[in-house]
């Protein structure tokens, strides 16, 4: 009896940065088709498994934004995981809505959130070192690190995410038809 070598699955991982964790819900929205990619994949850092550091992999997904320092930090070494990195929505793509701050002082901005409301325990902007340094503006990924595909939408729908995976776990070229593409 010859036994064929099985091919390695490919390896995905996702991340979120600065956003709504809407894209990452509908990845989670492919609901049965992931018994499919199962077969076909395995699960790096996910919403799926308790991995907080990405390992080497094929595909890596990313949703939101680039606010600050720590998501400058966990988007390059995402990258430097990842073989192909796939904008996922409109925040990865084009800052989406926590770029809406982009437009006013951040100082200001501060200020008025923390340091002008009744009630707060501390009146002040917080200043601990814990906290992530904000950049002035929010950036789309792709001002920071190279991407190498772009799933539209916010967020886009399972069926476009699965689409996208299907075709390019398949070694084909992914495209999204209008239909499968949304902007709530």
């Amino acid at each position: 009896m010859s036994t064929v070598p099985m091919k390695p699955r490919l390896r995905i991982a996702t991340t979120s940065l600065a956003g709504c964790f809407g894209c990452h819900m509908s990845f989670l929205d492919i609901d049965e088709h992931f018994f499919e990619l199962a077969e076909l994949v395995e699960f790096d850092r996910s919403p799926l498994t308790d991995i907080k550091h990405c390992g080497p992999c094929d595909i890596g997904l990313i949703e939101g934004g680039v606010c600050n320092a720590e998501n400058v930090h966990v988007l390059r070494e995402f990258r430097a995981h990842c073989k192909t990195l796939v904008a996922v929505g409109a925040c990865a793509i084009n800052g989406g809505l926590p770029a809406q701050r982009n437009h006013l002082d951040l100082d200001a901005c501060l200020r008025e959130v923390y340091a002008s409301r009744e009630g707060m325990q501390t009146p002040g902007v917080p200043n601990d070192p814990e906290l992530p340094l904000l950049l002035d503006k929010v950036h789309p990924i792709h001002e920071i690190v190279r991407v190498d595909y772009f799933i539209p939408g916010c967020p886009p729908s399972g069926e476009a995410i699965w689409k996208f995976l299907s075709d390019l776990i398949a070694g084909r070229t992914p495209r999204l038809y209008r239909e499968l593409l949304r902007f709530d």
